[in-house]
């Protein structure tokens, strides 16, 4: 709490866990609130389950163990169905490969996210594309854009049905300095205008970006610490 305004937690796990096939722990018992308008970097080594958490955070996998909710919604309460909804309607992913569909221009890539929402509007596909710079690269195709102008495309995709929460991946990771650090500009800006950011990374660099910085090695938070 600060100056008597008490935070919301938007995501929120508790004991949270995964386990696969051969008692194989990816997480164990995590507990992690990110509060609204925040933005909590999850850090760690390749192998440490910090993508897990995320896949979980994002409606893309089920815990094994524990209890996840986003916005006050249980998770676990939902179906196939549901969830993939609820993904739809609050949730912004970016990552780190760019799941662009090959023949379509970055402006019907961006609409498709539109029409999973069953509302398709060209003239906000196109104002978003604009607001990531890329309003002169419209009619190109993924393998006439740079890995740079790539991952924007993801970046407008991920935003075009004004989700209040951005989940991203390593969305640096296929990037170099110069295109990365475009691409993270664009993350604090939407940062800046209110929306909560949980972004995986294994830079430290980018993880002194946010607010807050989760550590996790072997499936388990070792450190969770203001920047």
């Amino acid at each position: 709490m600060e100056d008597g305004i008490i935070e919301e937690s938007v995501i929120e796990t508790t004991d949270l866990s995964k386990i696969y096939s051969g008692n194989s722990v990816v997480l164990s018992k995590v507990n992690v609130a990110v509060q609204e308008g925040e933005w909590a970097t999850i850090i760690g080594p390749s192998g440490s389950g910090k993508t897990t958490l995320l896949n979980m955070m994002s409606c893309l996998d089920r815990p094994s163990e524990g209890k996840i909710s986003v916005n006050g919604v249980d998770l676990g309460s939902l179906n196939q169905k549901k969830l993939t909804q609820f993904r739809r309607d609050n949730v912004g992913l970016i990552f780190q490969q760019y799941h662009l569909v090959p023949y379509l221009s970055a402006l019907e890539n961006v609409m498709l996210a539109q029409y999973f929402h069953s509302i398709v509007v060209e003239d906000d596909a196109r104002e978003t594309l604009e607001m990531v710079g890329l309003g002169h690269r419209l009619t190109h195709v993924p393998t006439h854009l740079s890995g740079g102008e790539q991952q924007r495309v993801c970046i407008a995709r991920a935003l075009i049905n004004e989700p209040d929460i951005i989940l991203a991946d390593e969305p640096t990771g296929n990037l170099d300095q110069e295109n990365g650090n475009v691409v993270m500009d664009l993350i604090s800006q939407l940062h800046e205008k209110g929306h909560t950011i949980v972004l995986v990374t294994h830079n430290p660099e980018i993880a002194e970006m946010g607010d807050r910085t989760i550590k996790i090695i072997d499936g388990k938070i070792v450190s969770n610490t203001t920047t």
